[in-house]
């Protein structure tokens, strides 16, 4: 993938590959590269929800200690 897309749009072309995929006439060729695409796309798709899961323990971590203050 070339540029970064957002996470929706990953999404979207990661089941659009599945229902390629699943569909079974694909050449055999051409389903390696799907699977190629897909394993990156869902690789990138790991990586932003860990970075989501990161900000969420960040900011939650802040809300705790304001609630340990008071």
């Amino acid at each position: 993938m070339a540029k970064k897309k957002n996470f929706e749009n990953q999404l979207d072309r990661l089941k659009e590959i599945v229902d390629k995929m699943e569909k079974g006439n694909v050449k055999l060729e051409d389903a390696l590269k799907l699977f190629e695409e897909g394993v990156g796309i869902y690789s990138n798709c790991n990586t932003l929800l860990d970075d989501a899961e990161q900000k969420i323990k960040i900011i939650t971590a802040g809300e705790e200690k304001d609630f340990d203050e008071a």
